[in-house]
């Protein structure tokens, strides 16, 4: 017996303008505004580098000159693009993001209309009622896309890394659209399909290598064992998929390998990086994947697990058959990786996002008004926090709250702006009507659990991207130090050498103009010298020193305000 039985008022969609204020909401702050951090400044380096360069740019993904062999071009080539099309306009760092936002909406949209789809088979019908009532087939599917999308949106995994110009983070899209793509498939197999699902299997391998496209495409074939679909007809079309996706990857491995621009080999890099991404499971992949993954995949990760028990029962249903076989073969991807990124951990969200849709509807009322009130008071609870952190470093009152809170923030100066605490004022009374909407309709409606966990979520995120976003570029950017260094550079003064870290010559390159070394510059000729090490360091002999035989001066010596480890150095070339 199925364990789904729901009437149809329990059914209602999601109004469209919440779900797209919903999802404004969530993508737009973090991204206005925010200078590149260190997390994410090495990849917006190589847009930088990219849209301001040359072909060979293009094909040598380059941070100022210095080789980047990981990861695939196809990010980068997006972002790069947008700084072409959009950087007039918006800025560099702004239209660089433009390409963050596409692949946001990609990402989400995949994810309910896979759930629409799912939800609309007639195996994942709720339970016919004596009387009638029960909810149309179309009507269930759209209110389990709701609630998917609603999922997606509150892992606070998705939300910590959606923001941010990295690869993962348009694997974690392409992987969506590829589960998309495969319930089509199944539902109807053919060749446009299959040439679609390896569109998005070209893109996974010029995005993050050729690993997780292959572990993608020997699982489906797997899942449609469990599906009793036809192997002969499959494995043709899954011939088809991966020719296709061939094709693609050859866009970028043909041109970067015949024409060896640089007098590099970025082909042969990629693929030893690829390589260094696969080995038996360990210890520190384990313990890493279940500390980081208990808050990586809150609250997908309960609901999934309780879809798969609530239907346990049930055998041949597409909608566990396929999320379940995905998230297990990724999960054991993620756990062969010898040095795994929290950020690859995004590809399992779409799969489990879908599953815990299914089984939301499967648990009882209780269940679903436990999870509504305590959403109500720990998010409540936190935002009213942050408003008092926010008052507190204006005003010093509580004393308490403004002490700890600048110790981490040394020399800055809080100022009131307008804008950002009209909007965190706004999205905060938007709460309290949410919350009132549900206390004093007590709705039916099954996604009104997960909309509350999700908007709650997205307050706090707008309260800190408005509230505290200055505060948060002071301790995460580079731009005072790079400022700093481009006042100390003497006219007339040639390249500069350097081992300072991605982030921080993306972030020099850009904020200060710095004239780093190119791909093939000869660096032993540069009049200067820019040295990373670390302040800890306190004999002498164990100080990063530039190359002896040589006579150097110190122009420059310092470091971010709030960074208690990093120092850097310029040194120029007397001889």
């Amino acid at each position: 017996m199925k364990p789904v039985r729901l009437p149809a008022a329990a059914t209602l969609a999601l109004p469209r303008w919440a779900l797209f204020a919903l999802g404004l909401l969530y993508i737009l702050p973090g991204l206005i505004g925010r200078d590149p951090w260190k997390d994410d400044a090495g990849s917006f380096g190589i847009m930088w580098t990219m849209a301001h360069g040359s072909l060979n740019d293009w094909l040598v993904p380059n941070i100022a000159g210095l080789p980047y062999a990981e990861d695939g071009p196809l990010a980068f080539w997006l972002g790069a693009i947008c700084i072409k099309l959009f950087g007039w306009l918006l800025g560099d760092v702004n239209a660089a993001r433009v390409s963050t936002i596409a692949i946001f909406v990609t990402g989400t949209v995949s994810v309910w209309y896979t759930a629409f789809h799912l939800g609309r088979r007639p195996e994942a019908q709720p339970l016919r009622l004596a009387f009638g009532g029960q909810p149309e087939p179309n009507d269930y599917g759209r209110t389990l896309a709701d609630t998917a999308a609603l999922i997606y949106l509150g892992c606070l995994g998705l939300l910590l890394f959606s923001h941010e110009t990295l690869a993962v983070t348009l694997q974690g899209a392409l992987v969506a659209y590829f589960l998309y793509r495969s319930v089509r498939y199944v539902e109807a197999p053919g060749m446009r399909n299959a040439v679609l699902i390896g569109l998005s299997l070209g893109g996974l391998i010029l995005t993050r290598g050729w690993l997780t496209p292959v572990t993608l495409i020997l699982t489906l074939f797997l899942g449609t064992r469990f599906l009793s679909v036809p192997p002969g007809r499959t494995l043709s079309h899954l011939a088809v998929a991966c020719a296709a996706a061939v094709a693609i990857a050859l866009v970028w491995i043909a041109p970067a390998t015949l024409l060896e621009p640089y007098g590099q080999a970025p082909v042969a890099g990629w693929i030893a990086w690829n390589a260094s991404q696969f080995g038996l499971p360990g210890w520190t992949s384990i313990k890493s994947f279940f500390r980081i993954g208990i808050w990586f995949f809150w609250p997908a990760l309960p609901f999934a697990g309780w879809a798969i028990y609530a239907w346990r029962r049930q055998s041949h249903m597409l909608h566990i058959v396929l999320p379940l076989c995905f998230t297990g073969a990724l999960t054991l991807l993620v756990l062969c990786d010898p040095a795994p990124e929290n950020g690859d951990l995004l590809k399992l969200l779409p799969p489990l996002a879908i599953m815990a849709a299914f089984g939301l509807p499967t648990m009882k009322r209780s269940a679903i008004n436990a999870i509504d009130w305590f959403s109500v008071m720990v998010l409540t609870m936190i935002a009213s926090i942050f408003w008092l952190f926010w008052a507190a470093k204006l005003t010093g009152w509580p004393a308490q709250f403004a002490k700890n809170l600048l110790k981490l923030l040394p020399g800055y100066k809080p100022e009131f702006q307008v804008v950002p605490v009209l909007v965190a004022a706004c999205a905060t009374i938007g709460w309290f009507f949410l919350v009132y909407w549900r206390v004093s309709r007590r709705p039916s409606v099954l996604w009104r659990a997960v909309v509350l966990s999700s908007g709650g979520l997205i307050l706090l995120w707008v309260l800190v991207m408005t509230l505290f976003l200055p505060d948060l570029n002071y301790s995460k950017s580079y731009a005072t130090v790079a400022r700093q260094i481009a006042e100390k550079l003497p006219e007339n003064s040639g390249c500069i050498d350097s081992n300072v870290g991605q982030p921080q010559r993306a972030s020099f390159a850009y904020f200060g103009k710095l004239p780093f070394a190119g791909v093939t510059q000869d660096r032993e000729k540069c009049d200067l010298l820019l040295l990373q090490d670390s302040v800890k360091i306190k004999d002498d002999r164990e100080a990063l020193r530039p190359p002896k035989g040589r006579n150097w001066k110190l122009l420059w010596e310092g470091r971010r305000a709030t960074d208690r480890d990093e120092r850097f150095r310029l040194y120029q070339r007397l001889d």
